[in-house]
């Protein structure tokens, strides 16, 4: 970074059990400090929540608070299939990625960078980048928006025996015809009446048949 009292940005969040405050990039909540700007920080893939949390110690421990806002970590959840029974967690959607809202000067710019797992800042050489409102939005509404519709992360193949499990054809058993990875969505080929009938039910709305 160059000269100290340099202007700059920053952005937040957190990865796996907090969600972040997102909103549309319409209406974005206003930060504290009138100088806060979002920032992009790079950290080792997995490490984002041990970063956010050195983040915090470092700051304090270098009396900097009033230096920086939020610290976000995008997550979006995901449901998962483990034993026949369904557990929905938070998966970080941006791995590397954590998000800091500051008033970024000399001191705070050696404070991050020195941070432990951090490898540096979304920018060319030692001038970060600061996000603009739109992207910051993008990000955090992404992250809001996820939490309304849990994503399944499960594996189907054509052909495969499953079972539904919820609506008019619960416990109908059917062989899938047609997978949808965008919308979620499974075709699935039920006997309605002693007629091959094709049904269309979200990954959720079924279980798969094992032996």
């Amino acid at each position: 970074m160059r000269e100290k009292g340099t202007t700059m940005a920053a952005e937040e969040q957190n990865p796996e059990e907090q969600n972040p405050q997102g909103e549309s990039s319409e209406q974005l909540a206003p930060p504290v400090n009138e100088n806060f700007k979002w920032y992009i920080i790079h950290a080792y893939s997995g490490f984002e929540r041990k970063v956010r949390e050195s983040l915090e110690s470092r700051i304090t421990a270098f009396g900097l608070q009033n230096k920086i806002g939020r610290i976000m970590i995008p997550t979006e959840p995901i449901t998962e299939l483990r034993n026949g029974k369904k557990y929905t967690i938070d998966r970080v959607f941006l791995p590397g990625y954590v998000l800091v809202e500051m008033d970024l000067d000399n001191d705070l710019w050696h404070v991050i960078k020195n941070t432990p797992r951090v490898t540096g800042f979304l920018g060319t050489g030692d001038n970060p980048v600061a996000l603009s409102e739109q992207e910051v939005s993008s990000i955090l509404f992404r992250s809001d928006a996820a939490k309304d519709k849990p994503s399944m992360k499960v594996k189907f193949d054509k052909g495969e025996q499953v079972r539904i499990n919820e609506g008019p054809f619960a416990n109908f058993t059917g062989a899938v015809d047609d997978i949808n990875e965008d919308k979620q969505t499974l075709k699935v080929m039920v006997s309605i009446f002693g007629r091959s009938t094709p049904v269309e039910i979200e990954f959720s709305k079924v279980d798969k048949v094992t032996e």
